[in-house]
């Protein structure tokens, strides 16, 4: 499998404080503003937003993590049965603005199956999405980021990885290319 490194861990610093910036700027100092991570890979660019934020204010904020597993329309055709995350939602989300955070935007299908998810908390009073990669041209769904940390133009067969050094031991986003025999 070929693979190219479009982030490497500088860079990829540089981008979440770039947008943990953005964030700044839009929802000051979080008043009425939480931030949720997708199950399973948004929650470590959750983590990470919310140690620079965290830093930069001086406060907690209040961060949830989503499992969007039985929200998802693939959910029962799947051969490998899905195994479900952890939801940790301890706080009202009535009347807050979410921002709902994930690494990769590809069809909009895992973040629709978050919006459903999310209204069973209650009813937000708006919510923003944030995402680490757009793969901005492969949409199934009407759905764009409030906040990008880096556009890629990909073909289907390629796939966009990002690495954590706490998981994977660096900090890097790259693009495999799948061998067409096995891909």
């Amino acid at each position: 499998m070929d693979q190219r490194t479009i982030l490497n861990s500088k860079h990829l610093e540089i981008t979440l404080k770039r947008l943990a910036s953005q964030l700044k700027e839009n929802h000051h100092f979080f008043e009425d503003t939480v931030l949720i991570g997708l199950q399973p890979r948004g929650i470590h660019v959750l983590e990470r937003l919310k140690s620079i934020l965290e830093s930069d204010l001086g406060k907690e904020l209040q961060c949830g993590q989503l499992d969007i597993t039985f929200y998802r329309d693939d959910f029962r055709r799947r051969e490998q049965p899905l195994i479900p995350s952890v939801t940790n939602i301890d706080f009202i989300i009535e009347d807050k603005k979410v921002v709902l955070i994930d690494d990769v935007l590809y069809t909009g299908r895992s973040i629709r199956s978050g919006l459903d998810a999310i209204l069973a908390f209650g009813r937000p009073k708006q919510v923003e999405l944030l995402v680490l990669i757009d793969r901005q041209f492969e949409r199934h769904l009407p759905i764009q980021p409030d906040y990008t940390g880096k556009k890629v133009n990909t073909l289907t067969s390629q796939v966009v990885k990002v690495e954590w050094e706490n998981q994977d031991g660096q900090d890097q986003v790259l693009i495999l290319n799948q061998d067409k025999q096995h891909g």
